[in-house]
């Protein structure tokens, strides 16, 4: 099958390419931008004046909820999700049930994602034995496995010594280490950001110590290790701070931000709606704004969905006690392109930061590379359409943006060589 996509703005981060292109391409290989070659004669043609074309995002840490509890998503289900949402490369998150933590585990559930038509799996693996922060993982055997970092998500290691052991031998084995960074102690119970409003409605505060206090403890553990590491799911000005900081000092570190800390704030709360219940919780209005410029000056690295799917009843019971999380992996760009319209960022770096996670781990994807194998996103930029049960492929419907209408959707994602991963 050879194919020409004519007449679209085409934005590819990796070389700073931003213009008016034709591209052709046969059997999932772009042969050419621009002009075709000489001996090149398409076999469908179609014309995308008015569409955007960019390379398909990579997203960090979602939860494909498999293997797990099925009612709460499957890998059929938030492989839809991804795909719907321009992802072709999904790096999820080891809090399954089992918890990959073996190499075994992972080759199942990479054999699983095989049975999927769709989107690609590149999981993230246990730091820990069981996440347990108390035993480390056999990191060389989950790198054979097919895993790309390793992380413990905010489960604590309270063993500064055992952290420090897992970063020397993720060091030594050459794998990245993504780190969430809260320092249970003081997180406690808390389900807010603890501020005014926190206090005003009763809810046990998370507050921005428990981010910055590990934030610290990691940072100095990785100067000294020499790790490659990732920050994910930055919440507060304060924490931005030091990864600018630990930037200017050298450190091979990089960081992300969810979707929703670029949008709303802790003044949500005040509905008690639980489907603003995230961790990290949402923080200031001066958080936000923080975390803003810190996606505009490249700071911070990518924008990742965070998503996190559960069925009805986790988010029917009281703010304090319900789950959790938020589905997001649909609506990550129709509301980074509402910043991009807010003139807050720029339209090519929101589409840096969507597809960094692919280049940062080393995965095939993330630009457009003559004669090579690409998976494409084509985005309409102004298709309104609104979020309901009916138009959400996700198995889970937790989102507050249930009922509003958003502008900007992804066509279809077009996949390459469905052989890498």
């Amino acid at each position: 099958m050879k194919l020409s996509l004519i007449n679209a703005r085409v934005i590819d981060p990796s070389i700073g390419r931003d213009g008016q292109y034709d591209l052709h391409l046969e059997e999932g290989r772009l042969v050419a931008i621009g002009a075709p070659p000489r001996d090149f004669v398409a076999d469908e043609q179609q014309d995308l004046s008015g569409k955007l074309v960019v390379p398909a995002f990579a997203d960090l840490g979602a939860h494909l909820r498999d293997p797990g509890p099925r009612y709460k998503g499957s890998l059929a289900s938030e492989s839809a999700a991804a795909l719907a949402g321009g992802y072709s490369v999904i790096l999820p998150r080891p809090d399954t049930s089992p918890v990959l933590d073996s190499a075994s585990h992972v080759r199942t559930l990479l054999d699983r994602a095989r049975d999927v038509a769709g989107v690609r799996v590149a999981p993230l693996g246990a730091l820990t034995q069981g996440l347990e922060g108390e035993l480390l993982a056999n990191m060389a055997a989950l790198k054979s496995a097919g895993c790309v970092a390793l992380t413990n998500l905010r489960r604590p290691i309270r063993d500064l010594g055992v952290l420090r052991r897992c970063l020397e031998y993720a060091r030594t084995f050459d794998i990245t280490v993504v780190f969430q960074a809260q320092e249970a102690t003081l997180a406690g119970q808390g389900c807010a950001h603890e501020g005014a409003i926190a206090s005003r409605l009763g809810l046990a505060g998370i507050p921005e110590s428990a981010e910055t206090i590990a934030l610290t403890q990691w940072l100095l553990l990785i100067e000294q290790t020499g790790v490659r590491a990732h920050v994910s799911l930055l919440s507060s000005a304060r924490a931005v701070e030091l990864v600018r900081d630990a930037k200017a000092r050298g450190l091979d570190i990089t960081a992300d931000v969810s979707i929703a800390q670029l949008h709303w704030t802790d003044e949500q709360l005040e509905g008690f709606d639980a489907n603003f219940h995230l961790q990290p919780p949402l923080r200031s209005a001066d958080d936000r704004e923080a975390l803003r410029a810190a996606v505009a000056d490249g700071t911070i690295d990518a924008i990742v969905s965070d998503h996190l799917p559960h069925e009805a009843a986790a988010k029917c019971a009281p703010f304090a006690v319900s789950e959790p999380g938020m589905t997001s992996l649909e609506t990550v760009l129709p509301l980074g392109l509402a910043l991009v319209k807010a003139e807050m960022i720029k339209l090519p770096r929101l589409i840096e930061t969507l597809t960094f996670s692919a280049r940062r781990f080393g995965l095939k994807g993330g630009m457009l590379k003559e004669g090579e194998y690409c998976d494409l996103a084509v985005i309409d930029m102004e298709q309104k359409w609104r979020v309901s049960s009916e138009t959400l492929a996700s198995a889970g419907h937790n989102t507050p943006l249930l009922g509003m209408q958003l502008t900007g959707r992804v066509e279809r994602v077009l996949l390459g060589d469905t052989r890498y991963a």
